[in-house]
C-alpha cells in the first residue's frame, strides 16, 4: 500500500537520521538533585575524548556509534517523579468521584438517609432518576472531559504555557469538586432536581480543567528528561552506550501510567466504600482533599521543572502551511489526490528555502527545520486516526464488563469493584516489560519500536474480547434464564465472577502497549511547541470511539452479548492488521523522525521584536 510519496519520504528521513547523528546537539543539564534512578547511574563513566564533547560534558554520537553501540534509556529525574505523583493525585481524585456517579444518579436515596449510604445490605442511591438518565450523564462526560483538551493545549502552545495552564486548569477542577461536594450534603441531596443542577454543573466544570490538565501534564514530564538528543556514556566496565531520549521518554510514561494506575485503583475502591458506609458527601470531599495536592507539589518544585515558552498562533500557523501545501493538489480522483496529498514536494515546495522572498506569505516566520517539525506532527495524527477501533474493546470495561460481572456468583464482591482487576494488572505488568520482556527482546535483536507495540495492543484487544465472549457464552449457557440472564429477578450463574480475570488482563496488557505508546508517539513526534495540541489530539480519540460506540449499543443487550464482544473483537484485530500495512513503512523510519533536528518558529511577540 506505499505510495509513490511514502517511497520519496524514505529517501528524505534516511538523509535526516544520517545528518541528525552526524551533526547532533546535546541539551545543557540544569543543576539537580539526584534521584534514586540516578544514583545508580553513577556505574556511567565518560572520561574519552570525543570529537562532538560539549561543553557540558556530553559526548554527541558519530553516525557509526548509532549504528554500532547499545542503545539505552536515561535515568529518571525527582521533577519527572514529583510530576508522576501530581498525577495519581488527580487520577485518584477524578476516578474516585466519578466511579460513585452512576449510583448516586440511578439509585433512590435510602428511607430515612440523608447521605445516600445503603449500609453493609442495602443500595446506595440519591436521585432516582433511573439508568438511562445515569448512562446518559456519564456518557457525556466521557466524551466532553477528552474534548475539552484541545482547548487546554492551545491555550498552553499559544499563549501562558503548559505549567500556567496546568495551575490554572487545577482551579477550575477544584471548583467542580467543591460543587460536587455542594450536591452531596444532606440539605441538598434530599431535593433530587437541585442536586441534580448542581452535579450536571459539576461535570461541565470538571471536564474543563480536566481537559487543561490532560493535554499539558503529559509532555510536561517527558521534558524533564535531561537530553532530548542521543549522547555517549562510557561504563565503568568499559562499553560505549549511546543514551537514547527516545527509550527514556518510552519508559518516563511506562511509569507515568504505572502512577496514575495507582490513582485509578485506589481511588474508585476507597469511594465505593465510602459511599455505602458514610455517604456521597465523604465520596467527593476525600478526593478534593487529595486533589488539593496537586498545586501544592507544582508549586514547591516549579523552579525544577523545565518549561517550554509558547510561541504565538503556532497551531494556526501549521493549518495555513498545510492549507499552503495543499493548494492546486485538490482533485475529484481520489487516487490522484491521494498521491498528489503523500508526494515529495508535497512539503519541499512549501520550506521557505524554497520561496523567492517576495513570494513569501507574511506569516511564513520559521525555517525549514520547523516545516520538518511540521510534516513529522501531521504523520504521527495521522497514526491517531486508528485509535478509536482500539478504544472500543476497552470502552468495555466502564459498561458491558461491569454488567457482566452482575449477572455471575460474586460471593459478596461488589460488581462495580471487579473491573478494578485492569488497573491491579497494570501495576504488575509495567514492572515487568520495563525490567524483562522489553530488555528481552532488544537483547535478542528484536526492535520494540512504538508502530509494533501499537499493533500489538490492537491485537491483545481483540483477545481480551475472544475471552470475554467465550465467558458471556457459558453464561447464557448456565444462568437459569438462559439467554436473558440479566432479567429482573433471575437468578445469578453459578460461574466465578474471578473468570471474567483473563479480560481485564489481556486488556492490561493492551494499554501498555497501545496507551501507554500513544503517549509517547504523541510526545516525540510533535513539533516542540506544539506537543500539547498533538497530544489533545491523541487524547480525542477517546471521544471520537464513545461517539462510535453509540453505534453499537443495541447489541449491548441480551441476547445479543456474545455478539457485541465478538464484534469489537474482529473491529479491533482488523484494525491491527490494517494499522500496521499502513504504518510498517513508518515504522522503519522512526530512527529519522526522531533525529530532525528542532526548527525555529518567529512568534507574534518575536516578529514585533525584529521587526523593531
Amino acid at each position: 500500500m506505499a505510495s509513490r510519496g511514502q517511497g520519496a519520504d524514505d529517501t528524505f528521513f534516511a538523509a535526516a537520521a544520517e545528518a541528525a547523528r552526524e551533526h547532533g546537539k546535546v541539551i545543557p543539564v540544569d543543576d539537580h538533585i539526584a534521584s534514586p534512578d540516578e544514583k545508580n547511574a553513577d556505574e556511567f563513566v565518560d572520561d574519552t575524548p570525543h570529537v562532538h564533547e560539549t561543553p557540558e560534558g556530553l559526548v554527541a554520537p558519530t553516525g557509526e556509534e548509532m549504528e554500532t553501540l547499545r542503545h539505552v534509556s536515561d535515568y529518571i529525574n525527582w521533577s519527572t517523579y514529583l510530576i508522576a505523583f501530581v498525577e495519581m493525585a488527580e487520577r485518584f481524585s477524578y476516578y474516585g468521584s466519578t466511579a460513585v456517579w452512576t449510583n448516586f444518579i440511578q439509585q433512590p436515596l435510602p428511607a430515612g438517609s440523608k447521605t445516600g449510604a445503603g449500609g453493609k445490605f442495602g443500595q446506595s442511591g440519591a436521585l432516582g432518576k433511573g439508568q438511562q438518565v445515569a448512562t446518559g450523564l456519564t456518557t457525556f462526560n466521557a466524551f466532553w472531559t477528552y474534548c475539552t483538551p484541545i482547548l487546554g493545549a492551545y491555550i498552553a502552545d499559544t499563549y501562558i504555557g503548559r505549567y500556567k495552564t496546568i495551575m490554572f486548569s487545577i482551579a477550575i477542577c477544584l471548583l467542580g469538586h467543591i460543587l460536587l461536594i455542594i450536591s452531596a450534603v444532606p440539605p441538598v441531596i434530599v431535593h433530587a432536581n437541585g442536586s441534580l443542577a448542581c452535579l450536571a454543573v459539576a461535570m461541565v466544570v470538571m471536564g474543563l480543567g480536566t481537559g487543561g490538565f490532560k493535554s499539558n501534564i503529559s509532555p510536561l514530564i517527558a521534558e524533564q528528561q535531561r537530553s532530548l538528543k542521543p549522547f555517549v556514556r562510557v561504563k565503568k566496565g568499559g562499553e560505549r552506550v549511546i543514551v537514547d531520549p527516545a527509550m527514556t521518554t518510552a519508559r518516563v510514561y511506562m511509569w507515568f501510567y504505572f502512577f496514575i494506575n495507582i490513582g485509578s485503583l485506589i481511588g474508585p475502591i476507597g469511594m465505593t466504600y465510602g459511599e455505602k458506609y458514610i455517604g456521597f458527601w465523604f465520596s467527593y470531599m476525600l478526593p478534593t482533599v487529595v486533589y488539593l495536592c496537586c498545586p501544592l507539589v507544582l508549586f514547591v518544585g516549579r523552579h525544577r521543572y523545565r518549561h517550554t515558552k509558547p510561541e504565538g498562533s503556532v497551531t494556526i500557523q501549521s493549518f495555513r502551511l498545510w492549507a499552503y501545501a495543499a493548494k492546486g493538489r485538490w482533485s475529484l480522483n481520489p487516487v490522484k489526490m491521494w498521491r498528489s496529498m503523500h508526494d515529495q514536494s508535497f512539503w519541499e515546495n512549501v520550506k521557505p528555502s524554497t520561496i523567492p522572498v517576495d513570494r513569501r506569505p507574511t506569516w511564513m516566520t520559521f525555517d525549514d527545520k520547523w516545516v520538518e517539525e511540521v510534516r513529522r506532527g501531521f504523520k504521527a495524527c495521522a497514526v491517531f486516526v486508528w485509535y478509536p477501533i482500539y478504544w472500543l474493546p476497552y470502552n468495555q470495561i466502564i459498561n458491558n464488563l461491569t454488567s457482566q460481572a452482575a449477572v455471575m456468583s460474586t460471593h459478596g464482591v461488589p460488581n462495580d469493584v471487579i473491573n478494578n482487576l485492569d488497573p491491579f494488572a497494570i501495576l504488575i505488568l509495567i514492572p515487568l516489560h520495563d525490567l524483562v520482556i522489553y530488555p528481552f527482546c532488544r537483547s535478542i535483536g528484536v526492535r520494540v519500536t512504538p508502530l509494533r507495540k501499537i499493533t500489538a495492543g490492537f491485537i491483545t484487544g481483540a483477545l481480551a474480547m475472544l475471552a470475554a465472549a467465550v465467558t458471556q457464552h457459558y453464561i447464557y449457557k448456565t444462568s437459569p434464564c438462559g439467554y436473558h440472564a440479566a432479567n429482573a429477578g433471575c437468578e445469578v450463574s453459578p460461574l466465578n465472577v474471578w473468570i471474567q480475570t483473563p479480560s481485564y488482563v489481556l486488556i492490561a496488557a493492551s494499554e501498555i502497549y497501545a496507551s501507554i505508546t500513544g503517549l509517547e508517539y504523541a510526545f516525540t513526534k510533535a513539533p516542540k511547541n506544539m506537543k500539547s495540541l498533538v497530544m489533545s489530539m491523541f487524547l480525542f480519540t477517546s471521544a471520537i470511539s464513545s461517539a462510535i460506540g453509540k453505534a453499537f449499543v443495541s447489541l449491548s443487550t441480551d441476547p445479543l452479548l456474545v455478539w457485541n464482544y465478538g464484534v469489537m473483537g474482529v473491529l479491533s484485530f482488523i484494525g491491527g492488521i490494517l494499522f500496521w500495512v499502513t504504518f510498517y513503512k513508518l515504522d522503519q523510519d522512526e530512527e529519522a523522525l526522531n533525529n530532525i533536528e528542532s526548527g525555529d518558529f518567529l512568534g507574534q511577540g518575536q516578529k514585533e521584536k525584529a521587526s523593531v
